[in-house]
């Protein structure tokens, strides 16, 4: 179970396990970049920076969740993602949040 919430209704909270998190540094090629300009010429959705970025989130999403398992997590608490950018055409995506271990309430 993974949330944005800080807790999940209908289970307790029984250990705190620490922050757990998936990074990925990206780039676009220049043939993208191309693309890119092109989609931005008409507006709208420019779909070949959309579909980088949901690559990169969904990469380090699956990294967060196999960090939490290789601590026997049964939960993440408090997800959130960030991206930096660390120099021109080059962006850091952090998928992060708190690993728990968590029981049914009763």
């Amino acid at each position: 179970m993974i949330t944005t919430a800080f807790e999940l209704p209908g289970y307790r909270i029984t250990k705190n396990l620490g922050v757990v998190r998936g990074i990925t540094v990206r780039s676009r090629s220049i043939i993208g970049n191309f693309l890119g300009g092109i989609q931005s010429l008409f507006g709208g959705n420019i779909t070949i920076y959309t579909a980088l970025c949901e690559r990169a989130r969904s990469e380090t999403f699956q990294l967060m969740r196999q960090h939490g398992q290789s601590l026997k997590a049964n939960a993440i608490i408090g997800m959130r993602y960030d991206a930096t950018e660390l120099m021109a055409g080059l962006t850091e995506v952090l998928c992060y949040g708190t690993a728990v271990i968590v029981t049914p309430i009763e």
